[in-house]
């Protein structure tokens, strides 16, 4: 069983430089562009179910790949990205010179600390396990969802520590393959 982790594409302009974990925006015009080639590379893959975190930039994209096709479109909301509580729409650079090094514990105290009063890496890990075990049982699924749940997920398959969660973020677009056991 093949599962297809696919990172939604880039979010509105306006977002840039912006923590928007729980935040529903769409995407960038760069983001439109890309979402299209990802359909239309997609198109000739066999997919058995689709996944989405029901975040807009994510249904939308598992809403286009599923066009055409007689494939389940599942919401899921285990595949949302974390939730940064306080820190959700502010800048990076703000949030830094409010914070200072404080905001380096997400990477590397992920287990308890809880950036913006939000998620702890840890509740993000079981979340995202907890919508792994219940993945559709067909032979591809495809999961429309973010860079943390994504990077997460395979930092535990990978049975290393939520410190090295920053390693395994994809680039918008990127879809990453991980087999499954029945």
């Amino acid at each position: 069983m093949k599962v297809l982790l696919l990172r939604h594409p880039p979010v509105a302009k306006a977002w840039a430089g912006r923590c928007y974990g729980r935040s529903d925006m769409g995407w960038s015009r760069e983001g439109q562009t890309l979402a299209a080639r990802i359909v239309a590379d997609l198109a000739a893959t066999t997919i058995d179910a689709i996944v989405h975190s029901g975040a807009l930039r994510s249904w939308l994209l598992a809403e286009k790949i599923a066009r055409g096709r007689d494939v389940p479109v599942i919401n899921d909301p285990r595949w949302l990205e974390r939730d940064f509580g306080a820190w959700e729409g502010r800048s990076w650079n703000a949030i830094w010179r409010e914070t200072g090094a404080e905001m380096d514990r997400m990477m590397t105290d992920p287990e308890t600390y809880r950036p913006g009063g939000g998620e702890r890496g840890r509740d993000l890990a079981d979340r995202v396990l907890a919508g792994w075990a219940a993945l559709p049982r067909e032979p591809t699924v495809l999961v429309v969802a973010h860079g943390g749940p994504i990077a997460t997920l395979r930092t535990v398959l990978d049975g290393q520590s939520l410190t090295r969660a920053v390693d395994f973020i994809p680039a918008c677009g990127e879809i990453v393959v991980v087999q499954r056991r029945q």
